[in-house]
């Protein structure tokens, strides 16, 4: 079931199937800013990744003493959330652990996904809480893919990364099975990245030292953009299938990532995984801001 929230420059919808934003609309003249989840290249829009980021090596991991198996980035986003809240700016969705994740994922958790509308932007709050007897281990990134190019009569390739700081940094490359490497190649250099399929041919770009807190899609042919604010995020992924030719580029804010290819810890012991205490919540948001 969809969702819809409007003001009187937005309209959003928004699935009970992983609380998974599926529309940003400019009401002015119609552009939508969202990727439709054309299965021909991916079945998303704009998925949470809970309770990890990326992939764990070799599909199974480690916690509590025992193993477990967890696909890609959790299984937030293929989970029924159900709306707990509505109000005519806002809407609140949320999933509890049940059995089929204590199969999965031994904790138990209470995960709440919020989206306000406030202008021009689109504010999505995360709220995560620990209702179980110890602490628990996760983490929780976005997977927004935004269409590019915005205007339809425009190119991918006319389309460029806008950061708000200068940047000098290098990403981090994926192994053939998904997991990070230790190796760094020089990516960004400057406040622009120009866009092409090309740099996308060996999968996402993922960087760990970014300065800047937004990020923007934009076009050398229009002024119509869309901003991904995220403060205190260390992690970035950036990513459009590698075969070339997808009408997006998605802009991922996260907290954790995949695993290194040679870890072998427990699943507190990875880098970018977040503790959280007995009774204790944790909170984290971000921010689609349309420039139209």
């Amino acid at each position: 079931m969809l969702h819809t929230l409007q003001n009187e420059i937005l309209k959003i919808s928004v699935a009970d199937r992983g609380a998974e934003l599926k529309s940003i609309t400019a009401l002015s003249d119609g552009t939508e800013y969202l990727f439709d989840s054309d299965p021909t290249w991916w079945k998303y829009s704009s998925p949470v990744l809970f309770p990890i980021v990326g992939k764990v090596k070799g599909g199974k991991y480690r916690a509590e003493g025992k193993e477990f198996e967890m696909g890609q980035h959790g299984f937030a986003r293929t989970s029924d959330f159900w709306l707990v809240d509505a109000a005519p700016d806002s809407i609140t969705f949320a999933l509890e652990s049940n059995a089929a994740t204590l199969a999965v994922y031994p904790y138990r958790f209470r995960l709440e996904i919020s989206f306000k509308l406030i202008g021009n932007e689109v504010k999505v709050l995360w709220k995560v809480a620990n209702i179980d007897d110890k602490e628990i281990y996760f983490s929780i990134g976005a997977h927004p893919a935004i269409c590019c190019p915005i205007s339809y009569r425009e190119n991918f390739t006319d389309c460029y990364l806008k950061f708000n700081q200068s940047e000098k940094s290098a990403r981090l490359p994926l192994a053939a099975d998904g997991t990070l490497t230790h190796e760094r190649i020089p990516t960004l250099d400057g406040t622009e990245l120009n866009l092409n399929y090309e740099i996308f041919k060996g999968d996402a770009l993922v960087i760990d030292d970014l300065k800047s807190d937004e990020v923007s899609v934009c076009s050398r042919k229009s002024s119509k953009s869309l901003t991904v604010r995220a403060k205190n995020f260390p992690y970035w992924g950036f990513w459009t299938p590698a075969q070339g030719g997808a009408p997006f580029v998605c802009i991922e804010p996260w907290l954790g990532h995949a695993d290194y290819e040679d870890f072998s810890g427990e699943l507190k012991d990875k880098e970018g995984i977040i503790k959280l205490s007995v009774n204790e919540t944790y909170q984290a948001e971000m921010s689609f801001i349309i420039n139209n």
